[in-house]
């Protein structure tokens, strides 16, 4: 007989809500994790008083008013607002693209300039059906930002050039004519004060948690302690690979403890978006929290060809990589003992409150 109502494989952020959504409507749930830790790629570490992000930067934006007051229950966040800066060859350019970059960038003063020089630009590159990604991007915001703010930092980021890329990547640029710096639109935004994995923690208040545990190792045994397993890892890896790899994109990160400066560069994330430079951007965590502690901990991001073994961080949603996810999903779809969620298992990339939402909904149609 079943120990636990739900086997949640994977502690990362999809995981946590689910288990927290079931549990307070009377479900037993165990969670498990192979790595060491809770929080998944959400995970934050303290380091010398800093809440260092080790997989990447996260910024919780939301207009979901249901998902931000679920995400309140678990911690206070902070009014951290996100406002990036692109560094091209040292020359300093606002995310995302507003009048500050125009007026850097063309030296127009007024909306009605920039919205003339855009025309302008966008004409010299005007495409009615574009091929590639480089096309749909200068039919979008012309050929000047293309190359110096989009085409190196996407070329490194996917790792082949914008022209063998296809267009639906960028289906659309952010193009503000106003001197508003804020990166998102969304109501809400914040960090969680005292970071990410405490609040992970909070959320699994109560909920059985072993880390450290292979599901893939001991599938068999681990199944059996539950009526339903909730999947959240590679659905491809699941099912052993039968069909053939999904394909992802990693990243590979390289984090400096500073202690003698107290402000490497003055702002949370730079985007280094020239070709020359081998990664994509430099974090400076305590910025996050608007710490003051002395010191800083700065993280240069790399992309990387992903390959087995390493972490998958974006699927990479082509249409052969599409006809592939659709054969594991028949295949899931089929299989009444597992449930697959969250990026890995339906292998999409969500935003943390997307995450969230899909967590809730998934809970609601299974359970009714």
């Amino acid at each position: 007989m079943s120990q636990y109502d739900f086997l949640i494989v994977g502690a990362g952020l999809y995981g946590a809500a689910f288990a927290r959504l079931a549990t307070d409507k009377g479900f037993k749930c165990l969670v498990i994790d192979r790595r060491s830790h809770v929080a998944g790629n959400v995970y934050t570490e303290n380091v010398n008083g800093i809440n260092v992000h080790r997989y990447g930067a996260h910024i919780f934006h939301t207009s979901n008013k249901e998902v931000w007051e679920f995400a309140n229950k678990f911690a206070e966040f902070n009014r951290y607002t996100n406002t990036v800066v692109a560094n091209y060859k040292g020359e300093i350019y606002s995310m995302p693209f507003n009048m500050y970059t125009f007026n850097k960038m063309w030296g127009v003063v007024t909306p009605e300039e920039a919205a003339a020089k855009l025309a302008e630009q966008r004409a010299l590159g005007a495409v009615e059906d574009p091929k590639n990604l480089e096309e749909q991007a200068i039919s979008l915001i012309g050929p000047d930002i293309y190359n110096k703010l989009v085409k190196g930092y996407t070329e490194k980021q996917w790792g082949r050039k914008a022209t063998e890329l296809p267009a639906f990547i960028i289906k659309r640029l952010p193009v503000r004519l106003t001197y508003n710096n804020n990166y998102f639109n969304d109501d809400f935004q914040g960090i969680p004060v005292g970071g990410y994995t405490a609040w992970i923690e909070n959320m699994l208040q109560g909920i059985e948690v072993r880390t450290n545990t292979d599901y893939a190792g001991n599938k068999d045994e681990l199944s059996a302690l539950a009526d339903k397993v909730i999947y959240t890892g590679m659905i491809d890896e699941y099912y052993g690979y039968r069909f053939g790899n999904l394909e992802y994109r990693s990243l590979r990160f390289e984090t400096e403890e500073m202690p003698d400066v107290d402000d490497y560069q003055g702002n949370a994330v730079i985007n280094y978006t020239d070709a020359e430079t081998p990664y994509t951007r430099i974090i400076e965590h305590k910025h996050f929290e608007f710490n003051t502690c002395k010191g800083t901990v700065v993280t240069r991001e790399y992309p990387a060809d992903w390959k087995p073994g390493d972490e998958p961080y974006y699927p990479v949603n082509n249409d052969k990589n599409n006809g592939l996810y659709a054969k594991y999903r028949e295949l899931a779809d089929n299989d009444g003992g597992v449930f697959f969620g969250g990026r890995l298992g339906k292998y999409k990339y969500n935003d943390m409150d997307d995450t969230i939402a899909d967590a809730a909904d998934d809970f609601r149609k299974i359970t009714g």
